[in-house]
Formats: C-alpha cells, structure tokens, sequence
C-alpha cells in the first residue's frame, strides 16, 4: 500500500515540476480515439482572466498544441495489445508536441474501465492544539479504516469529500478553525492494479514520465458538470466507444464512481452484423444517419450502404433509417439501463438533486435526449464541456470531456491523500469496517 502511497507522491511532485518548466501534455487513453493536448502554463496575466468558476483553471493555462488518432490495442478503455497502443501514443504525443512547437516530458493520463470500485471511509480524532492544523488532518485521514481491497487493486484517488468539527459538519477545509473533535469522509476509488501498471508501462516506453493519472468518468464530471451541479449533487454519464463511466458529484467531491462495458462501439458492433457490412462502414453510417427515436418518415428515407465486395446486388442495398434505429436503439436502451441499475446501487435516488448529464461520443446520436429521461428520470440534460483558452474547435464536443477535465484537474488538482504527510505506519489495513456508503445517511 505504501508503495503506490509513494508514487502517487512522486507524481505529484514531478506535476509541480512540470508546471514551474510551463508545459505539460494531457493524454485520454480511449477505446475508440486517443486524444493528446499539451498545456502552457503562464500565470494569469498572460491573458484575461475570463475564468468560469473555481473548479476550472480559466486563466493558468492556455492549450497549445492538440492532436487525435485512432486508438489501437485498446478494449473496454484498457490496453490490450502493448505494443499499438504505444505506437498510437507516440502518434498522438507527437503531433500535438509538433504543432505545440515545444517539447513535451511529462504527461498526465486518463483511462476507463479497469473495474473501478467505490469506497466511503470515516474517521475521527482529537485535536491536538485545539486550532486544526495540517498535521491534524492528516491524522484524522490517517485515522480511517482501510477497507480490505485486495491484492490485485491498486487505489487511483483517496479524496477528503468532507469534514465536521464538532458539530458543524459539511466543511469544505477545517484548517485553521478551532474545534476538538476532527471528522473526515474519505471517497476511495480503486481500481485494478494491472490496467495501472501497463499503462505506467505504455507511457514510460514512450520516452514520457508519468506525472498523475485520474479516472476518465471523474474527468468527465469535472467538465461537464456546471458548478451548481457539482454543489447540488448530479450524476455524469461519459459515454465512450468501449466503456461507459458514471460518476456522482456533491460538494464539488466525486463521492461514487463505477464503469459498464457497453459503449458506442457496440452499436457500431450490432449494426455491422446486422447488415453484414464492415465496421468502419457502420461507424460511418451511424454518424450520418443514425438515432434511436424513428418517425413516420424514416420508412421512406433510404441508407445506400455501398460496399466493394464484388457482388453488384449486396454492394447496391439499401436500408431504411427506420431499420436502421431498430438495430441500434436496443443497444442504446441496454447502456442506459445498466447506467440506471449502477446509480441504484450506489443510492442517487437518495441525493436531493436527481441531475444526470450525458457526455462523451456516444451521447452525441440523436434522439438520446428524448429516450434517455424515459429510462433514467426527467433532469437528464446532454452536457459539453466548459471551453478552455486555445482548445480548438474541432475539440470542444462531448467526446472531450475527458481531455478538457484532465486540463483542469492538471491545473487545479483536488486534495488527495497523499498531499498530506500521512504517518506511514497508519497505512495497512488495521481493521476492517464495512465499506459504508456513508452518504446516504451523511447528504
């Protein structure tokens, strides 16, 4: 435990050494793209301070080189085949730093899927002097009961989501306030240790050092989701091509997050084998007439599929749009119902604000925001993330959000464990509590 303690720690520091050098590349490892930026950081005055909240670095940064490629070797967002994947982010890394003009050592990663797990921890102590001090607080994370996670699980974020001292709870930072008694909730979100250490690999055999990683669905939240909605509480949706990911915001925390291995790629799947066509033909097809909500009207409108597979009659079919959705709105209804069983088992209904936002590539087919309030409740809006300063246009929809979320968790990253000087003895699981789901009874 403490190794991965220690790394993330190094990570960290090689981070703030990436920010004093000014530039650092963001890289979103997914199934169907992977999409590099590389950020300058010059210190507000360089530009207008037009920022857009507090969770979003507006005025630190400015994106100054960009590039996507068709990702390889990668399912449901983990690496599958080493040697593609590095050769698809070297192409990335490469043209982004190419049109950055400057080069580019550090990076910071994000990735889906890998079997994320959630865990909500409290802890308590006595405070020491009775004003809360650094050391106090990390005394009162270090005072939480380490869940048994397992061997093969490594932890990618360990967030204070809230603290009480006292009897005022809800607090967002109780340095310097003075109280005696110190709680703290703690979100845990492990994941398996072997999609982190090949992507470790994969960045090193880039000629790249490693300098955070972060999970694509909190990524997407941060993004995507409009400050109210962080405070309020609100589920995020990031629909990509190999996996689905689900985060749920409160207090500007991540308290929740899981993952589903459906995604865009599977409709594409369904409609290759439903009209025996190859796949980058129905991936074509989907994206230019693709949907899930058919009229009156789409009996009549004729797909060509085309094709040269030599035979005249297969390669002159065409199809309606109509039969066109009725393949892929099965699909759809699939992914949205997993989506809706995966908040039920983590208690949205028992969040005040029952908000979802879809993201991601795949929340981009049509009539997804008439069918998705059908299967998981009315405030389902489809959200694009925030704009930041030099993103180009072609990177600025939905299938960005986890780009554009890395870029703000680069520039403003949260309060994680290890940024606090946790007695290390304190590390091993000493006893284990059941993994609560403290926020039902806490929000």
């Amino acid at each position: 435990m403490s190794d991965l303690y220690q790394s993330q720690r190094a990570m960290r520091a090689m981070r703030q050494a990436a920010m004093q050098r000014g530039v650092i590349a963001i890289l979103d490892i997914g199934t169907s793209k992977i999409a590099c930026l590389v950020l300058r950081f010059d210190g507000a005055d360089q530009f207008g301070d037009d920022g857009v909240g507090s969770l979003a670095g507006q005025s630190s940064f400015r994106v100054i080189g960009a590039s996507t490629t068709r990702s390889r070797g990668v399912r449901f967002g983990e690496i599958d085949a080493m040697a593609e994947t590095e050769r698809a982010n070297r192409t990335a890394l490469q043209a982004a730093q190419k049109m950055a003009n400057v080069r580019v050592d550090h990076v910071i990663a994000c990735f889906s899927g890998a079997n994320p797990r959630s865990y909500g921890l409290a802890g308590e102590i006595e405070v020491q002097n009775t004003v809360v001090a650094e050391q106090d607080v990390a005394r009162v994370l270090a005072s939480c009961d380490m869940p048994d996670i397992g061997e093969e699980r490594e932890i990618i974020h360990a967030q204070p989501v809230n603290f009480a001292l006292d009897h005022r709870s809800g607090l967002g930072d109780p340095r310097g306030q003075i109280g005696n008694k110190l709680a703290c909730d703690l979100h845990l979100l492990t994941v398996d240790a072997a999609v982190v250490q090949n992507l470790f690999y994969c960045i090193r055999r880039c000629d790249m050092e490693l300098a955070g990683i972060a999970s694509s669905a909190y990524a997407a939240g941060v993004s995507s989701l409009v400050e109210d909605e962080q405070e309020l509480g609100a589920a995020c949706i990031d629909m990509g091509g190999g996996s689905t990911g689900i985060s749920i915001f409160i207090k500007k925390h991540m308290i929740y997050s899981d993952s589903i291995r459906l995604g865009g790629d599977h409709v594409t799947q369904d409609i290759s084998k439903g009209l025996q066509i190859p796949m980058a033909t129905a991936e074509r097809i989907k994206t230019f007439y693709g949907g899930v909500v058919a009229t009156g009207m789409d009996d009549r409108e004729m797909i060509e599929i085309g094709g040269d597979t030599g035979d005249w009659e297969h390669d002159r079919r065409t199809v309606s749009r109509a039969e066109l959705i009725g393949i892929m709105r099965p699909r759809v209804e699939e992914i949205l119902e997993e989506v809706r069983s995966c908040l039920d088992r983590a208690g949205f209904d028992h969040l005040r604000s029952q908000q979802i936002v879809l993201t991601g590539g795949a929340s981009q087919i049509p009539g997804l925001d008439g069918l998705a309030p059908k299967i998981l409740g009315n405030q389902v809006r489809i959200g694009r993330p925030l704009r930041v300063q030099g993103l180009p246009q072609a990177a600025t929809g939905a299938a960005f959000a986890s780009c554009v979320g890395l870029c703000l968790f680069a520039a403003h990253p949260q309060d994680e464990w290890w940024d606090f000087e946790v007695p290390i003895e304190r590390y091993p699981a000493r006893s284990l509590r059941r993994a609560v789901r403290w926020f039902k009874d806490n929000w």
